[in-house]
């Protein structure tokens, strides 16, 4: 049975305890997107959680908002040249790995990835994993790995200078493509 629980929150809601599954619309026009909130809880026969799949976003009982579980996280990784960022200007570093995210993404716009990615509803909560390699060698080694594996990137080289300063995946699934970026170190 669904009631209305405005007294509980802040904004109206949905409330179905046989499916704890709630729904909350905002109050404010410019903020008018239906949120489908989830509380997760544990099946006493089987002992598995139970969640829905087909809910926008999820939120636990203390109001923190999860990601979905049933939907994969496309993600898009650009890697640094470290000796860059230690010799060259930040901003200038900062414009390689634009130049190479924006490139990855253009040369692959027609991809399913690339079109979920940039679709309106998630252009707002991009995905993206920045890292960094020692140098030009490290850089060159993990492109031609990354070429080997059929997996699609961009590899920036800055001209007319001729130098390679980074490069950027097109947006995967992360469970695709994270085994090859395990052993690089954030970028700091």
């Amino acid at each position: 049975m669904l009631s209305l629980l405005s007294a509980r929150l802040s904004v109206p809601a949905i409330y179905s305890s046989a499916s704890k599954i709630r729904v909350r619309v905002s109050t404010f026009p410019q903020f008018s997107k239906i949120k489908v909130l989830q509380s997760h809880y544990r099946s006493k026969q089987m002992n598995l959680s139970t969640e829905s799949s087909s809910a926008i976003s999820f939120e636990n009982d203390n109001g923190v908002e999860l990601k979905q579980k049933d939907e994969e996280v496309v993600v898009q990784y650009v890697v640094l040249r470290r000796d860059l960022i230690d010799s060259w200007p930040l901003g200038s570093v900062v414009t390689q790995g634009c130049h190479a995210s924006v490139s990855a993404i253009w040369s692959y716009k027609d991809d399913n990835c690339t079109i979920d990615y940039c679709s309106p509803e998630k252009i707002g909560s991009m995905h993206k994993v920045t890292l960094e390699v020692k140098g030009e060698t490290q850089l060159f080694n993990l492109s031609q790995k990354l070429t080997a594996s059929d997996i699609a990137h961009k590899l920036w080289i800055e001209q007319p200078e001729n130098i390679p300063t980074c490069l950027a995946t097109k947006p995967y699934p992360k469970s695709a493509v994270s085994s090859f970026f395990k052993k690089l170190k954030l970028c700091k």
